[in-house]
């Protein structure tokens, strides 16, 4: 179904990364997300992710199938994975996350979350050079909604683009039924998919390469609407 709705990529993932989650052991997120992927490699022709921080998972998902890696901690939680990620010469995408799940939105604080974020990011980035993984193969997620303030996650939104242009790497927004969301509109958690689509055209017009949702179809107007806006400015239309 997200396929017909349009989206680009699958991302799977076997450990809840929610604000308060526990870790799950690498045996049983293996376990979770390994049949997925190989279900999903034989029935479609469509690049799959693996949405984890540790290097034993991510070994067995890209043999059973998947071709990116997506690491919400950035290479922070389990340094291993930028060698797993270049031995399967695969993708990386490079999140940003202090601390771990279980913790992260005690008392986060930042003085200049833009500034802060992308500095993280690049020392993030330096770690997957070092392992081998050309800048073709990387992107960046300022990590939305993982130990930000709602207003620090309105200020990344806001200047995504920023921190792609000054990493010279593409950006993917993750928006997706985030808490800052149900924090402005009252939403509960699946009820947001609306104000997620308002946030996608956002990140798009800002200069987001990529988003990740659950909601593909309206997601994908969402790009389109944010893309065509971000052009007319740039030509001098808007």
């Amino acid at each position: 179904m997200m396929l017909l709705d349009g989206a680009h990529i699958l991302d799977v993932g076997g450990e809840s990364t929610r604000p308060g989650a526990l870790e799950v052991p690498a045996d049983v997120e293996t376990g979770r997300v390994v049949p997925v992927i190989e279900a999903l490699a034989k029935r479609f022709d469509v690049p799959i992710s693996i949405d984890t921080r540790k290097a034993a998972v991510a070994d067995e998902a890209l043999v059973a199938g998947a071709t990116i890696v997506n690491d919400v901690s950035g290479l922070r939680f389990d340094p291993a994975l930028a060698r797993s990620a270049a031995r399967a010469d695969a993708g990386l995408i490079v999140g940003h996350l202090r601390g771990v799940p279980e913790t992260m939105q005690d008392e986060p604080h930042f003085d200049d979350v833009l500034t802060e974020v992308t500095d993280e990011l690049e020392a993030s980035v330096q770690l997957a050079r070092e392992a081998g993984i050309p800048d073709e193969h990387i992107a960046v997620d300022p990590g939305i909604g993982f130990g930000k303030r709602s207003f620090d996650n309105l200020a990344l939104l806001a200047r995504c683009g920023g921190i792609g242009k000054r990493l010279g790497l593409p950006v993917l927004v993750g928006p997706s039924r985030k808490g800052f969301l149900g924090t402005l509109t009252g939403d509960a958690v699946n009820d947001r998919d609306l104000a997620t689509v308002a946030a996608c055209a956002v990140a798009c017009f800002q200069g987001a390469d990529a988003i990740r949702v659950h909601d593909a179809a309206g997601a994908r107007r969402a790009a389109v609407l944010g893309r065509a806006l971000a052009s007319a400015r740039e030509e001098g239309r808007a």
